[in-house]
């Protein structure tokens, strides 16, 4: 198996954390969605368990094909929930850990998601 080092920026390393163990399946696909994917490349298997619990509940919840509705009042697990109040403390109290930054990164990712969501479905209501 080759090794590939590249130079990116902290922000990037800290946000890539969480993925760290996908990165190899990242890459293929980004290449499959640019087209250059080479016939030999092997196939790369998705495992569930790696996808971070917060994005699982999203993408779960928007694999149902939810109405306007639906998208409007969804919340994320009360779970999920406490682990951003969690993140959200530490980040304040100056105690969290890069991965934890990486995390909390997540869930402001997810949460300008579902507000740009929530907002174009209130559009079709």
């Amino acid at each position: 198996m080759a090794e590939l080092t590249i130079q990116i920026s902290d922000e990037l390393a800290q946000r890539l954390a969480p993925l760290q163990n996908r990165l190899p399946e990242l890459l293929w696909r980004l290449l499959e969605v640019v087209n250059l994917q080479t016939t030999s490349g092997p196939t790369v298997k998705t495992e569930i368990t790696d996808i971070p619990a917060v994005y699982q509940e999203v993408i779960d919840f928007l694999i149902k094909r939810p109405t306007p509705e639906e998208i409007i009042a969804f919340k994320v697990s009360p779970q999920a929930q406490a682990r951003l109040e969690v993140l959200l403390e530490k980040n304040r109290s100056a105690t969290i850990s890069p991965m934890e930054l990486a995390e909390l990164d997540v869930y402001e990712q997810l949460e300008h998601l579902m507000i740009l969501l929530k907002a174009r479905a209130l559009k079709h209501d």
